[in-house]
């Protein structure tokens, strides 16, 4: 039996993100030889990862690429915070954003088809995941084209790397308000930018949701068109950019704002892991 030592150990796992015990075992079984020991992890792995495919992934990182008139943002998910903040997988992170954006990738299917070292990214993911031994996946992506960019990634632990991703695409000349807008959205999660993206089905049926409720409260007749339009007006700051209030002045809404810094959001994207 090979003499492994501690720093063997503790060196493998840091480069590859692995447990204690599948590393030490590993190392044994290499009779020390770590490159040896980095394919029987990455062989054993392997046969993992189709047992780890209903596992679920709340953990991971959020990263964005700015290129020319796009800016590509994706969600890189696992397991666990210790393999979240472990360096083989904020480097996956980085190779999968790269390749995804130079792919001009839009879906999640193109994302995954796209080349990367003579490999497509699905292959890659899936080769760092035998190595990891947990689930990763390449959750959601956004491609946001644009003139100007404001982006603002933001970490709720300073352990981990950023775990909520804004793009806005605008134009305009204040890119300070422009980004105070981006982190105004990592807050505030709207889902649509104005009015007119919210589908039409959604708003009749929160209509009749409020309608209902007015009526059971026992509100008179009269007033019920002024109550209901005040009440889908609450839905439409919860859920529309333009319309909600602001976070550093909620006397204004977003819309006023960038009204008066002389500012057109033309697109957004915010992704925050595991929501």
């Amino acid at each position: 039996m090979a003499n492994v030592s501690l720093q063997d150990v503790k060196t493998l796992r840091e480069r590859l993100g692995t447990g204690m015990v599948d590393t030490k075992n590993a190392l044994v079984e290499a009779d020390g030889d770590i490159e040896k020991a980095v394919e029987i992890l990455r062989l054993k792995g392997a046969k993992g990862n189709a047992k780890r495919a209903d596992r679920s992934t709340s953990e991971g990182l959020v990263a964005a690429h700015e290129g020319a008139d796009a800016v590509t943002l994706i969600e890189l998910a696992c397991e666990t915070d210790f393999v979240a903040k472990n360096e083989r997988f904020i480097a996956l992170g980085d190779k999968v954003l790269s390749a995804v954006a130079e792919a001009g990738a839009d879906s999640i299917d193109a994302a995954l088809a796209a080349p990367l070292d003579g490999k497509t990214v699905a292959d890659v993911i899936s080769d760092d995941a035998a190595i990891i031994g947990e689930k990763v996946e390449l959750r959601r992506i956004a491609r946001v084209p644009g003139e100007k960019f404001a982006v603002y990634l933001h970490k709720t632990n300073q352990d981990l790397p950023p775990q909520v991703g804004v793009v806005v695409a605008y134009t305009g000349d204040d890119a300070a308000t422009a980004r105070s807008v981006a982190q105004h959205i990592s807050f505030a999660a709207p889902a649509y930018l104005s009015k007119d993206e919210v589908p039409a089905a959604d708003v009749e049926n929160e209509r009749r949701i409020v309608e209902e409720i007015s009526r059971n409260e026992g509100k008179p007749e009269a007033a019920l068109p002024k109550i209901i339009e005040g009440r889908l007006g609450a839905f439409f700051k919860q859920v529309v950019l333009l319309e909600q209030d602001y976070a550093r002045d909620n006397k204004l809404t977003v819309g006023k704002v960038l009204k008066d810094a002389g500012l057109t959001v033309t697109g957004f994207a915010r992704f925050r892991v595991g929501a």
